[in-house]
């Protein structure tokens, strides 16, 4: 390596940190041990799931276009195919090996965080490790393929429930659905055990009122110690015990709650729980409920549990930086199964901008919100161009040749980003919130897999009640 390009490295040290960061993750071995277990019926013929990766990543950071990063990739000698079979390759991936991409490469990403850096619960609540989930649909599917020319509206491409692990806002897995009309929270059977690999126990799920109802509860608390806190739905009673006494408090600001115990479900319902009821009466005349399984009030303050609940926009802020920022409004595939590896390559970006925050903060000794996430992104992508432009691509692979250990990875991380700083990256105070009139929206998306595929065939309907009841018997 000549003189000129270590003193260009010197002055691109965001640049470095992420490819350093990408090297670890985005191993060799690692990306093709995801293919092998998780690649079904697909095959590799000329295109590795390796180069699909490195397409994507060169499509979404440096030019934001699939064609052109497939047409630079045939210029260097990366894609040894044609432009539309790359195309063909990135619309077959796999659900099950977008899934897996994200969650062992978030594994990896997880070994590099700065423990520094991890939020901190409240005292009451510090055994738990707070998981909330949700489910995003992948919008504005471009309509490349025949059968979408011409049709009004928008497009879905699909959907996914998502698991973010609350400490370090990293997303940590998802379980995705090529139909982006499909109901998410049936999913939270397959996604929970996921989580619970990834997360050591015991763990606090957290979900807003579509997750609401008698099953979900089942799936959340399946491992021993496990809880769970959702906002009610109308749909789900609540039968208050006459013998247990109801509570009240107020909050800093001077909203008042009510917390009542008693059950969710009738008592012909073997899926019946008792929980406790947490009303948080608003200054606008209206209120939120929540369900919870932690009945001490003593041990776990309703106060802790709905300043819990508020961090569950958290994921809200996730699903929109992910779309606005990291490149998921511009969809670069048009099946579903390319919007999907796209989704989780997205969120694999997110979560390597909050590792590369987290020791930026770490260094200035400021908390992680202080840090944008946007800012700090825009600053990383001028910075790789100019690595790109100055930095010859031959130089740049004998330099990661070989993919660092995690000791080197984190030693080059805190050395790289403890001498870089910017005002500019200092995160905008919060806005007062400027309400709008609602207005009435017809639908305008149309799921992509519905349209290619069909409606999916109607489930005769069933008795979860007493299919729940009858298993028991048979236990």
């Amino acid at each position: 390596m000549d003189a000129f390009c270590k003193e260009a490295m010197k002055r691109l040290p965001l640049a470095e940190s992420l490819m350093t960061l990408w090297a670890y993750v985005f191993s060799y071995q690692r990306l093709q041990a995801i293919w092998e277990e998780h690649r079904g019926r697909c095959y590799e013929s000329v295109i590795s799931f390796p180069v699909m990766v490195r397409l994507v990543a060169d499509a979404l950071l440096n030019y934001n276009s699939g064609r052109e990063s497939f047409r630079k990739g045939i210029e260097k000698g990366v894609l040894v195919a044609s432009v539309q079979a790359a195309y063909k390759k990135l619309g077959n991936i796999p659900r099950a090996l977008s899934e897996a991409f994200l969650r062992v490469v978030t594994h990896a990403l997880r070994e590099t965080f700065p423990s520094w850096a991890e939020w901190k619960n409240p005292t009451s609540l510090s055994a738990f490790r707070i998981v909330i989930y949700d489910g995003k649909a992948i919008k504005k599917v471009a309509k490349r393929l025949k059968p979408l020319r011409g049709l009004p509206g928008g497009m879905l491409g699909g959907r996914a429930l998502v698991a973010i692990d609350w400490a370090t806002g990293l997303a940590v897995a998802m379980r995705a659905d090529e139909d982006g009309d499909a109901n998410d929270v049936k999913y939270v059977k397959e996604l929970a055990p996921q989580v619970a690999q990834e997360l050591p126990g015991p763990r606090l799920s957290v979900s807003d009122c579509g997750f609401c109802d008698l099953e979900q509860p089942r799936h959340f608390t399946a491992a021993e110690g496990d809880h769970f806190l959702f906002r009610q739905h109308p749909k789900l009673k609540f039968h208050a015990d006459a013998a247990e006494k109801s509570r009240s408090g107020a909050l800093a600001t001077g909203e008042k709650y009510i917390e009542t115990w008693g059950w969710i479900g009738s008592e012909k319902d073997a899926r019946r729980r008792r929980v406790r009821r947490i009303e948080l009466l608003l200054a606008t005349g209206k209120s939120v409920v929540l369900f919870t399984d932690l009945l001490d009030a003593d041990r776990y303050p309703a106060i802790d549990l709905l300043w819990v609940y508020r961090e569950r926009w958290e994921i809200e802020r996730l699903f929109q930086k992910v779309t606005e920022v990291f490149g998921l409004s511009h969809l670069i595939g048009g099946t579903p199964s390319a919007c999907i590896f796209q989704f989780a390559f997205c969120m694999v970006l997110y979560n390597t901008i909050q590792v590369i925050r987290g020791y930026i903060a770490k260094t200035q000794n400021r908390e992680p919100s202080e840090v944008s996430s946007e800012m700090l992104f825009r600053d990383v992508i001028r910075q790789l161009i100019a690595w790109n432009e100055f930095i010859p691509a031959q130089t740049t692979e004998e330099y990661f040749a070989e993919p660092p250990t995690l000791p080197d990875t984190q030693a080059l991380l805190e050395d790289r980003l403890g001498q870089v700083w910017s005002s500019t990256w200092l995160a905008a105070p919060s806005q007062p919130l400027h309400r709008v009139t609602l207005k009435k929206r017809s639908r305008s998306h149309n799921s992509v897999y519905r349209i290619l595929h069909g409606p999916p065939p109607k489930k005769k309907r069933t008795n979860l009640a007493k299919r729940t009841k009858q298993r028991g018997l048979q236990q």
